[in-house]
């Protein structure tokens, strides 16, 4: 299978975002179905790898339980039982996903659910490309998802910028961000600013100017989505400063 099953989300999500894990259990269905379909945008790969890696899954048994796991945690309320004061949402989710697992690994059969609902298709190719089980086997499991949710959700953020900025008509400002800061380890020299000028047609000064505006909005590329899957306003503050080392209310100034 590579579908899961899950409501369809109308598109609605309040202006307010924070936080889709509250909204998941709204009586509102546009509001709790929106919510749900950000968080298995934000989860599901961090989910299928831990899977793989930590449960020695094989591809198609992690996919099943991939899709299993967000059906029974919408149809069983998961989430409405997280405590804030407890720990972090993320820390939460593994700890149901691992209970999931030990039940399932107990079960002779899985029981498909979610006939009720229409499907989101997943990459699960694209999430087995990103497999890198030599580096990530030696992990502590709560550390390894951790990271895992952390590449997932700068992924979505690279989307987000590169989506905001050409619809601005700031496509090489995301193609600077992109050749300098997003260039993959491994891959030879950086290109120098002097280069990437050259290369644009662009001042050296225009190319500084332009990465320092791609840089500030990927900074609130990445905050928008940590807010709305934070668990709460403290929690996305502890995060905000751990990931990028600034208080959110200074990139929103």
């Amino acid at each position: 299978m590579t579908e899961l099953p899950w409501t369809q989300t109308s598109g609605a999500f309040p202006e307010t975002r924070f936080s889709v894990v509250s909204a998941t259990g709204s009586d509102d269905p546009r509001l709790r179905d929106s919510a749900w379909g950000t968080l298995i945008r934000s989860y599901w790969k961090p989910v299928y790898k831990y899977i793989r890696i930590q449960w020695h899954a094989s591809e198609e048994d992690a996919k099943d339980l991939t899709q299993e796991f967000f059906t029974r945690a919408l149809d069983a309320g998961f989430f409405r039982r997280f405590d804030p004061s407890r720990a972090r949402f993320r820390t939460y989710l593994r700890v149901c996903l691992h209970g999931f697992l030990a039940n399932e690994a107990k079960a002779a059969a899985r029981k498909k659910r979610g006939g009720e609902y229409s499907v989101m298709s997943l990459d699960f190719a694209d999430a087995e490309r990103e497999l890198d089980q030599a580096a990530s086997a030696d992990l502590d499991p709560e550390e390894y998802f951790r990271q895992e949710s952390i590449r997932s959700l700068f992924t979505q953020a690279i989307s987000d910028l590169r989506a905001r900025l050409e619809s601005d008509g700031k496509s090489v400002h995301f193609t600077l961000f992109e050749r300098y800061d997003l260039a993959p380890h491994g891959s030879g020299e950086r290109p120098t600013y002097a280069s990437l000028a050259s290369e644009l047609d662009l001042p050296v000064t225009q190319v500084t100017n332009f990465l320092a505006l791609a840089r500030r909005e990927f900074r609130r590329a990445v905050l928008d989505r940590l807010r709305e899957i934070s668990g709460t306003e403290s929690e996305f503050r502890l995060e905000a400063m751990e990931l990028l080392g600034v208080d959110p209310d200074d990139v929103a100034s």
